[in-house]
């Protein structure tokens, strides 16, 4: 076991390896052996890949993140010869013929994969809570929620498991786990990374691959290795000629901060959430930037509908598609209520209603950019709550017992009914006002763990104008430095 493994991020540790001060074996059995001590708690990962990742450590790839050990989201990412659940009963037993172009780049970038780790059912909640495989916890109160979808991957780094990990981020799924577990978590521009061979996009351009991490420079890093969408895709982003690796390493320069905490979507913001945002506006201004607040004058409700036309128009595309791939019917007992109703929905929208809900946001995005384009950054709170407690986003009582038994039925008129589908929309959007305003601008925008109240890690969140990720790096570095972060360990950890 290799005792300084806290001591180090992803590229500290893959340096080592290149000095030989470490062999890549070394680090993939201090990982394996952090992982079976907090996994049984926290249920971060859900596959486990010892005896390659074995095999790839005694020959490990040269490369910018040489022999570290890497875990991989068990949602969209497919590594030949393993399966690829996403959270549902349906994909079980389904094994990758081929690895994705990602998962070939980061081979390439020298990580060593051995595990896949917990999302929610096609990634659709902001909670990982499968049925299939159990709720992942926040290793800061295990009664409390990693965030989703990249839940697994959030809880598996704040606990000391890995110092960085795969993720993806269709409606805020890097930087919900990312608050929810107190870890950096950047949203990269729409197209900066790639989505295939399997698809051209993923939700109209909305979700976007990348990592969470310990340390802002691994995630710097990290985009260096992968960037560049392929040719099949529909998005590319704006071309950066220099590497992001060493942006990290350059003053930001005086930025124009507007900062607010009006929800996008319908939600009663939490006063912890409002509090960390002033707090850390005011650390804004100490560290030489212009900072006001800022009023966007958002259609809470109506945006929210729109995006949700979106995603269940898109849920029941992927319920079709992979009827297809496994070569049998969808029932409603492969998938839970609430992927099996988003997918009903998405089949009760008509043509007119998805694309004038495409159109309802392609037009809030180019509102905002004049409205809110003055400013570099934009700060407001990453969630709309703390971290809520497991279940909280469950529906209960009759709520539950109506949507049960539509599904069971296998009907769609019911869900038509005046005021049920809003007040669902809205209990979900109620923690995550926020984050998806950036999937659907497809600007980049980080969480960053700057607060903290009771104990629980509250996230703030950085919005940057599209294709200047340069500047989210270089400001993040700053904010590291300033008020740092990695040495913060929850109740939960590998090392206790």
């Amino acid at each position: 076991m290799f005792a300084d493994y806290d001591e180090h991020d992803a590229l500290g540790l893959a340096e080592l390896v290149k000095q030989g001060q470490v062999s890549a074996a070394e680090l993939l059995e201090t990982a394996i052996a952090r992982l079976e001590k907090v996994n049984p708690t926290l249920n971060a990962v859900v596959h486990t890949m010892y005896a390659p990742a074995r095999a790839a450590a005694e020959r490990p790839v040269a490369g910018p993140f040489q022999g570290v050990p890497f875990l991989i989201k068990d949602l969209i990412q497919d590594i030949a010869g393993q399966p690829t659940v996403g959270g549902s009963r349906f994909w079980r037993g389904w094994v990758a013929d081929r690895d994705s172009e990602l998962v070939r780049r980061y081979r390439a970038a020298g990580l060593i994969f051995f595990g896949k780790t917990n999302t929610p059912e096609n990634g659709l909640m902001p909670v990982t809570e499968p049925e299939v495989f159990g709720p992942t916890r926040t290793p800061w109160d295990t009664g409390r929620t990693s965030g989703g979808s990249s839940g697994g991957a959030g809880a598996a780094i704040a606990s000391g498991v890995v110092p960085m990990a795969h993720g993806g981020d269709g409606g805020g799924s890097i930087r919900i786990p990312a608050a929810c577990c107190g870890v950096f978590g950047l949203k990269p521009t729409r197209g900066r990374t790639p989505t295939g061979p399997g698809a051209s996009e993923q939700w109209n351009g909305f979700a976007i691959e990348h990592v969470l991490s310990r340390s802002v420079r691994d995630s710097a890093a990290a985009l260096d290795a992968v960037r560049g969408a392929e040719d099949i895709a529909p998005y590319h982003a704006p071309h950066f000629a220099g590497r992001y690796l060493d942006e990290v390493a350059k003053a930001p320069g005086k930025l124009r901060i507007g900062f607010h905490a009006e929800p996008a979507m319908p939600s009663d913001v939490h006063p912890d959430c409002v509090a960390a945002v002033q707090e850390v506006a005011q650390l804004c201004e100490e560290l030489g930037h212009h900072v006001e607040e800022v009023r966007p004058a958002f259609e809470p409700m109506e945006l929210a509908m729109a995006f949700y036309t979106i995603v269940a128009s898109q849920t029941a595309a992927e319920i079709h598609e992979g009827e297809a791939i496994r070569g049998r019917k969808a029932r409603p007992a492969d998938y839970e209520t609430a992927t099996w109703l988003s997918g009903q929905m998405g089949r009760v929208f008509t043509g007119a209603d998805y694309a004038i809900a495409l159109r309802r946001l392609q037009a809030e995005a180019r509102r905002l950019v004049h409205r809110l384009g003055d400013y570099d950054l934009v700060l407001t709170p990453t969630l709309g709550q703390p971290p809520v407690k497991l279940g909280a986003l469950k529906p209960s009582g009759p709520e539950a017992v109506v949507q049960d038994l539509v599904k069971k039925a296998n009907l769609r008129a019911p869900l038509r009914l005046p005021g049920l589908l809003e007040k669902t929309v809205a209990e979900v959007f109620d923690f995550i006002p926020f984050t998806p305003v950036a999937n659907f601008t497809g600007q980049p925008a980080m969480s960053v763990p700057l607060v903290w109240k009771s104990g629980l890690p509250i996230g703030t969140m950085f919005t940057a104008r599209f294709g200047d990720d340069a500047t989210l790096f270089r400001f993040a570095r700053q904010l590291e430095e300033a008020r740092p972060w990695k040495d913060r360990r929850p109740p939960v950890h590998a090392a206790s």
